[in-house]
């Protein structure tokens, strides 16, 4: 089996700003596919954590991942702290608007290289950030990617996933259970670089010392359920990395049906 991506030893982010976190992070291609269209990044001067699942044929969900990832981590190094009045939004603080910002720029690069490409037609890919700034996270979230959080026993998912399945459960027409055996949960309604403009769901957190948070792909929570999940993390005895093995090993042993990546991300 292909591992991808592997970060270790557990590794550390902070600076006069960003909130201390230890992260731990995994990307494997599975047992099913032969090739690996996730990606992960970080910026240790900043705080930003990044996971991408790339879509579309012809490679072209690698070349959507890695783009979204690499123009993000980039565009927002060098995005002033602090941005113009009349690009600013007051419900957001300056770190989150230049989040946004960095991802509308990848989102735009990616649009116009499927369009001057037409084997790469159609490719797109999900995202999710996490960026650790002053006692908060900022979550931003396009697509069926999640970010989870564990905080003094409680495991909750805090983005929504932007899926025909999560509709349906929000109109009533099926209940999270069902939704976890319909054969439709993988049709994603927003996706990043498909469309020339993309809406981004953004929002701040506190962070307290001892928070859990992990940013992870479809194949991960769709071959283990939130309880499953949770009683990894748990049982690892607060080691990230084995916390981190352990669930792409689990993942795999339920079927590894596709490329599975993680971010585990501890406050310290």
């Amino acid at each position: 089996m292909e591992l991808a991506q592997t970060l270790a030893p557990e590794r550390r982010l902070a600076s006069s700003h960003m909130t201390p976190v230890a992260y731990a992070a995994r990307s494997d291609t599975g047992r099913v596919r032969t090739s690996n269209e996730d990606r992960l990044g970080f910026d240790p001067d900043t705080g930003l954590m990044l996971l991408a699942d790339g879509m579309g044929g012809c490679n072209g969900g690698e070349i959507a991942s890695a783009m979204a990832v690499n123009i993000v981590v980039s565009e927002f190094r060098q995005l002033p702290l602090t941005l113009p009045p009349d690009e600013a939004v007051p419900e957001l603080s300056s770190g989150a608007m230049r989040l946004c910002t960095a991802i509308a720029k990848a989102n735009r690069e990616i649009y116009q290289l499927s369009l001057a490409q037409p084997r790469l037609s159609g490719m797109g890919t999900t995202l999710v950030g996490a960026l650790f700034l002053d006692a908060r996270v900022t979550i931003a979230s396009i697509g069926d990617s999640r970010v989870y959080r564990l905080r003094q026993g409680h495991f909750e998912q805090l983005t929504v996933d932007h899926t025909v399945v999560q509709e349906q459960i929000e109109y009533g027409l099926i209940t999270p259970e069902q939704a976890r055996l319909a054969g439709s949960r993988g049709l994603i309604t927003r996706a990043l670089g498909v469309d020339a403009g993309v809406e981004v769901d953004v929002q701040e957190q506190p962070v307290l010392h001892g928070d859990v948070f992990l940013l992870c792909s479809d194949g991960l929570f769709d071959m283990l359920d939130d309880t499953e999940i949770r009683f990894v993390i748990d049982h690892a005895d607060g080691d990230l990395e084995a916390a981190a093995q352990r669930l792409i090993d689990a993942a795999n042993n339920k079927g590894g049906y596709d490329n599975i990546s993680l971010i585990l991300a501890r406050a310290a």
